[in-house]
């Protein structure tokens, strides 16, 4: 038995969801290790579509932990309106199946503010990121700053005053240089001391919980969020998030030791997509990339922009297999290619009339990169449904094994609907 850490080897959008709730039946504790509510995914059960943008995957599952790591930038209004949704829908979440990390980073409504600021001035100016607008960037920067405002400040009320000033000190003079009003002291403490019972209850010193159920034999499965090549080291930057999204991070936004991360599951999608701004190689703007949008749903479950869509990308799930150490990964969505006459795969990159074997890390460079492909032919029949080898077409099992071979991982798991027991299961992670 082993513990599983789950991260996207694309731009995200994967279909990370289906593949978690499948794991987390599974897994007694499932933790979410980094970003915030900027990633959302669906859980499809019972015919049930519950859509998660910061609460783990286990939460809808009974008898299980969901646990929010200090990884994790937390708005506790999204919190609160998150868990008042599944309410509805008839989960309940209280602190027996919802712990969160004492030492977690708070996103304010300054957050948001300045995070819409720029990309406004930045859209004037064609230099936009595509953020959600949800403040996560800037509240990263005040991690790193060292000004934050922490889930476990809300239980001093006598420190916090003095907290907030330094974090207002820094947020006005970049307001003022904006030309926008400042912020008063009263309104962020309001803002903080309205939420403060509600969600206290909810504060754990992770770590520690970890440990101790890590010995006690416990299961743990850990969430990633948005997807490798969003990673703010490792993927297209300046096109990325604002922290790790690499396997790595599941012990840095934790507390938990890297020794006891296990195996590496890498959600890959059998074509690639990315939601807004940033390189794309292998992006389709014809019929084809149109086909798979729309057969696919390529729609985000936050923001409801619409996907870019081309052909898979292998040399890029290479690089993510590397970066990541992945084991083993869960091909998603292969269905959404039958009925192509052909398919073709990028194996690696022209770049000044050189070929290269990986996407280079100058945002230059990767504007210049032209994709090579190898072309497989495509089947007519239905992969829909297919739960064994045996029910798929040779022409998608020959796709299969070549992904394997290219990307230099093997195929663990294989989804071929958004159901969740349409998955072909060769490797069970949680035993290997």
């Amino acid at each position: 038995m082993t513990n599983v850490v789950v991260v996207g080897s694309q731009w995200g959008d994967e279909g990370k969801g289906k593949i978690v709730d499948w794991l987390s039946e599974r897994a007694d504790i499932v933790v979410r290790f980094q970003g915030g509510h900027n990633a959302g995914h669906t859980l499809v059960i019972d015919g049930v579509s519950y859509k998660l943008s910061l609460l783990p995957s286990g939460i809808v599952r009974p008898g299980k932990i969901a646990v929010i790591g200090n990884g994790v930038v937390l708005d506790p209004h999204a919190l609160l309106a998150e868990i008042e949704k599944l309410g509805a829908q008839g989960v309940k979440v209280t602190p027996e199946n919802l712990r969160v990390a004492d030492n977690a980073t708070l996103i304010l409504s300054l957050h948001r503010e300045l995070d819409g600021m720029r990309e406004d001035a930045a859209s004037n100016s064609g230099t936009k990121i595509g953020t959600t607008r949800r403040g996560i960037g800037p509240a990263y920067e005040d991690k790193v700053g060292r000004r934050a405002i922490r889930v476990m400040d809300l239980a001093d009320m006598e420190t916090l005053p003095g907290k907030v000033d330094r974090i207002l000190t820094h947020h006005n003079a970049l307001r003022r240089g904006l030309g926008e009003k400042e912020v008063s002291h009263e309104a962020i403490m309001q803002e903080l001391t309205s939420v403060a019972d509600r969600v206290l209850p909810f504060r754990e010193t992770v770590w520690e919980l970890l440990d101790k159920q890590r010995r006690k034999g416990a299961r743990i499965l850990f969430e990633g969020a948005q997807g490798s090549l969003l990673d703010i080291d490792h993927g297209t930057y300046p096109f990325v998030t604002s922290s790790n999204t690499v396997a790595g991070q599941a012990s840095a936004g934790s507390g938990m030791g890297p020794g006891a991360l296990g195996y590496i599951l890498g959600i890959t999608k059998a074509y690639t997509t990315r939601v807004g701004e940033g390189p794309f190689p292998t992006e389709l703007k014809d019929e084809i990339g149109q086909f798979l949008g729309e057969k696919g749903h390529e729609f985000g479950t936050v923001t409801g922009r619409k996907r870019r869509c081309g052909w898979f990308d292998a040399a890029l799930v290479r690089q993510s297999v590397a970066t990541n150490g992945i084991t083993g990964i869960a091909l998603t969505k292969l269905d959404v290619l039958d009925g192509l006459d052909e398919l073709k795969i990028c194996v690696g990159y022209m770049l000044d009339g050189e070929q290269i074997d990986h996407l280079p890390a100058s945002q230059g460079a990767q504007a210049r990169v032209e994709p090579v492909y190898v072309t497989l032919e495509g089947w007519k029949e239905s992969t829909v449904g297919a739960r064994s080898w045996a029910d798929l077409p040779a022409q998608a099992i020959k796709y299969v094994r070549q992904v394997e071979d290219l990307i230099g991982a093997p195929v663990a798991l294989l989804s071929t609907s958004p159901e969740r027991d349409d998955t072909i299961l060769v490797t069970d992670p949680f035993e290997d």
